[in-house]
């Protein structure tokens, strides 16, 4: 079955920021970020690394038309990864949110649009989760790359989403590597949970469209190296440029639904964590 344009342009986008890394360089990242969590509690309340505070300078994207400024750091840490991840969680619930203010205009109603619902109050909750556990926040302000177009056309709109979850689910999945190489299995278990679900997204934005098949990967591919690489591919496509005209915001959402559960990590034989 021959690839349409959405997915084509999606596959190039990720694909252009791969960057292989040998076995034995993944070795040796396992064995410094090991190191250097020794010794971390579960769920632990984590400081922001210095790196990314710095470069967000407490504004983050605040401000229409700013540059947005990160430095990589040479070696993730736990509080880099929950600090991009909180941070793409707001990109995610922003972009649904206003999908959801403009569900006229794009045609979404009915079934599809308790569907955008629960997409956004899941992300919401991801975020909360992030936060809750350190994660520090690098922008509040986006911009997509189509614009306004994004929340009155359909086909913009599941282009967006389809590229956005699509770094969402290589973004966890780098998460779940990285905290395996830390020797933070509950960390890597928590980010494969929440993988599985951006997948259950992409699916359901592929069926929304009109996409078919909606699930169409045998594999969800990893094609990130690092959750630290995140930010300078979604800088790249378009989603940190605020500008007077293609400005968005994020603002929290409402997590109540009755409709969702295991609102908290639950894992086999953790009455802790269980669902809320």
């Amino acid at each position: 079955m021959s690839k349409n344009s959405k997915e084509v342009a999606t596959e190039q986008l990720l694909e252009s920021f791969t960057r292989a890394r040998s076995r034995r360089t993944l070795l040796k990242g396992a064995l410094a970020a090991s190191g250097a969590v020794a010794g971390a509690g579960m769920l632990a309340a984590l400081p922001a690394h210095a790196a990314y505070v710095q470069a967000a300078g407490g504004v983050g994207l605040a401000k229409a038309g700013s540059a947005f400024k990160f430095n990589k750091p040479a070696v993730d840490s736990v509080a880099t990864i929950l600090t991009v991840a909180r941070t793409a969680e707001q990109l995610a619930v922003t972009f649904y949110s206003h999908g959801l203010a403009n569900a006229s205009q794009l045609g979404i109603s009915g079934n599809d649009l308790e569907t955008v619902k629960a997409i956004m109050i899941e992300e919401q909750i991801h975020q909360q989760f992030f936060t809750a556990n350190g994660g520090a926040s690098l922008a509040e302000t986006f911009s997509f790359p189509s614009g306004a177009a994004t929340f009155t056309d359909l086909n913009t709109f599941i282009t967006t989403q389809q590229q956005l979850e699509g770094v969402f689910d290589a973004a966890f999945l780098a998460a779940v590597l990285e905290f395996a190489q830390m020797g933070r299995p509950d960390l890597a278990q928590i980010a494969a949970q929440i993988a599985q679900v951006e997948e259950g997204h992409r699916v359901m934005g592929r069926h929304i469209g009109g996409l078919t098949p909606a699930e169409n990967y045998a594999y969800t591919p990893a094609l990130l190296a690092t959750v630290g690489d995140a930010p300078a591919l979604v800088q790249k496509a378009g989603y940190l440029s605020p500008t007077s005209s293609n400005s968005y915001t994020y603002q929290p959402v409402s997590t109540t639904d009755s409709g969702i559960q295991y609102t908290k990590p639950f894992t086999a034989g953790n009455t802790a964590v269980g669902n809320g």
